[in-house]
């Protein structure tokens, strides 16, 4: 029996090979000696024994084996040879008792190279083990840009001693460290490792049944897609078969993982097509089109909810009865979930949900409800079956920033941040290029709000004779901070608001209503691959500035020209050279592309101060965060 086994092997061993010949690759196993040199292999960390992917192993170590198998581990020597008769040896061993004694092998970007034990890898390729028992040496790479997903792994592996689940792009480990529910730097128990063990394998036969084969990214990438819509939990409850039917549901997800660039922002509103008759999405029967608006706090404890709610109230008003549109307050305050639930079964086919904390729930409401169209008011999530919208506020900081530097001659100025998440560092950034612009020496010196509180950080900067403040977008509703809006002159403890920025969010539901009743929307959805991401500015007039007349009047004639200027697309606020508290960040006459702007993880040479970690922000703070916040806060990043 083994002798027809080896045959079987050879066969398929010599198949790879012509394989290899046809493509003009080595037909034989890649040998670690050609790239590694021995020095590096005698200074390798000692792994122990390691239960080894069996997919991961793929070459020798050493040149003199290598030419005895195929790229696939099958045996290339013929029947008659002493190989053979080892090989078949091992293989009744393996029907047998099994293969217990642990190969020794060598650890390279996480494929393994065998020194001792070839034949007993090739007789366990060739009956589909799914692992092998080594010991393990690991050889470190030059870290590099080209190797930081590797380096990703390794401080992966060191918590969990897991080394079966890759990713093809960085913040993929951290970001499942964060999905199972530990924290960045806990390590796995025994338990947690055999429960994930076996959520993977389910999975991955899940993953592999759909023809997740033939996609470019890894069964890792899919999984974490599909862990952000319905969680770790509902992986450990379910059969492979389970799984598959919910992952059918989630494919595009899926797929969206192995585009290049995953988000399709959106700059301005689709121009409407002449000729085209409006219509109501709920049919023939000229019913109004239900719109839902939930929202993660009250109107009359949060500004932001407040902001929103005139917006709802606006779109209703002027469109009519065309529209429905309700309110669902304090959606955090139980379950997410099931206030969406309750909207969609009240009949709503729109949702609007207007906080980034309600993305996940957004995202599984709308995988369930394929027929609705689900809003979730957040900037760069690339999530196929969610569109979100947000408004580039920057385009105003940097007029605000203009209007302060005009302003403050030789005084320092200040800016009090909320949150550090996307689009926020855009915001510091414009106002202090804006700055610089007028005043090329003034600094703006940086506190957040969300590191011990608004009324603490004010007093930071007033403690550093800072009179010339940008503080928060909104009103904070209740004691602190309550008066602080726009740009302020803090003066003998009064604070002069000098210019504020404004959210049209009644523009903005207006005319993304309107695209959903000229279908437009839909189109731009179906016709796209990729997550939809609304990104509209002041050519939009979705954001505005309104000045105070304390301003002088030249200083409020350059900012109406910059606004003006802006709208048309003459003046680029991110337009090079522009330079980074760490050097040169864009060469002169080019321009950040929205890629880049809204995804800005650096501050301008002009500020004084920093980021914020994780670990500094407040509870509402790192909520917020882990929904949207920059690598640099985000405690996956860390």
């Amino acid at each position: 029996m083994s002798e027809s086994y080896y045959k079987e092997a050879l066969k398929l061993g010599q198949k790879a090979y012509r394989a290899s010949l046809a493509k003009g690759t080595s037909p034989f196993l890649p040998v670690l000696d050609d790239f590694v040199t021995k020095n590096r292999c005698l200074n390798g960390i000692d792994l122990g024994i390691v239960e080894i992917p069996m997919e991961f192993v793929v070459g020798t170590k050493t040149r003199g084996r290598d030419n005895s198998f195929a790229p696939n581990f099958m045996p290339l020597l013929d029947t008659s040879s002493e190989f053979s008769v080892k090989w078949q040896r091992l293989c009744a061993a393996h029907l047998s008792e099994g293969i217990r004694e642990p190969i020794k092998a060598y650890e390279f970007l996480n494929r393994y190279y065998v020194e001792e034990g070839n034949k007993r890898v090739s007789v366990l390729k060739f009956f589909d083990a799914p692992q092998v028992t080594g010991h393990v040496i690991r050889i470190l790479p030059q870290r590099s840009g080209e190797t930081e997903l590797y380096y990703e792994f390794v401080d992966f592996y060191k918590l969990s001693r897991i080394n079966y689940i890759e990713f093809s792009k960085t913040g993929g480990y951290t970001a499942l460290q964060r999905l199972v529910g530990k924290e960045p730097e806990a390590a796995w128990t025994e338990d947690e490792r055999r429960q994930f063990s076996t959520a993977y394998y389910y999975f991955r036969q899940a993953y592999d049944a759909n023809g997740g084969g033939r996609l470019s990214i890894t069964a890792g990438d899919a999984m974490l897609a599909y862990m952000e819509v319905y969680g770790y939990p509902s992986l450990q409850d379910k059969t492979a078969k389970q799984i598959k039917q919910a992952l059918t549901k989630v494919w595009e997800e899926v797929t969206l993982r192995q585009e290049p660039a995953p988000i399709d922002v959106k700059l301005t509103p689709t121009e409407k097509k002449p000729g085209i008759i409006r219509k109501v999405l709920t049919g023939s029967e000229g019913k109004p089109l239900k719109v839902a608006f939930i929202h993660d706090g009250h109107p009359e404890v949060s500004a932001w909810t407040r902001g929103h709610e005139r917006g709802r109230e606006y779109v209703q008003r002027v469109m009519g009865d065309s529209i429905d549109a309700t309110a669902y307050f304090d959606a955090l305050a139980g379950d997410p979930g099931e206030v969406m639930e309750k909207a969609l079964s009240e009949g709503n086919t729109v949702l609007f949900t207007t906080s980034p904390r309600l993305l996940n729930a957004s995202l599984r409401a709308a995988v369930e409800h394929p027929s609705a169209t689900v809003f979730n008011c957040s900037l760069n999530m690339s999530h196929r079956y969610i569109r979100t919208y947000y408004a580039r506020m920057y385009e105003v900081k940097f007029i605000i920033g203009a209007i302060a530097g005009a302003m403050a001659g030789n005084e320092p100025v200040g800016y009090l941040g909320d949150y550090p998440i996307y689009g926020q560092i855009a915001g510091i950034n414009a106002f202090a290029l804006g700055l610089q612009m007028v005043n090329p020496r003034a600094k703006a010196y940086l506190e957040w709000s969300t590191v011990g509180g608004a009324d603490a950080a004010l007093r930071r900067l007033t403690d550093r004779g800072v009179r010339l403040i940008s503080s928060q977008d909104l009103v904070r509703l209740g004691k602190e901070g309550s008066s602080s809006l726009g740009l302020s002159l803090v003066s003998g403890g009064e604070q002069i608001n000098l210019a504020t920025p404004l959210w049209q969010w009644g523009s903005y539901y207006e005319q993304l209503l309107r695209l959903i009743q000229n279908h437009a929307a839909q189109t731009e959805y179906t016709e796209s691959s990729r997550a939809l991401n609304y990104y509209w500015g002041l050519s939009a007039g979705v954001v505005e500035l309104r000045c105070s007349d304390k301003i002088p009047p030249s200083t409020r004639k350059m900012a109406e020209l910059l606004a003006r200027s802006i709208r048309a697309g003459i003046c680029e606020p991110f337009r090079g050279p522009l330079y980074g508290q760490r050097g040169i960040v864009l060469e002169a006459d080019r321009t950040l592309t929205p890629e880049q702007i809204i995804n800005m993880d650096y501050l301008a040479e002009n500020v004084v101060g920093e980021i914020p970690v994780y670990d500094e922000l407040t509870e509402l703070g790192k909520a917020t965060v882990d929904s949207v916040g920059v690598g640099r806060a985000s405690k996956d990043k860390r």
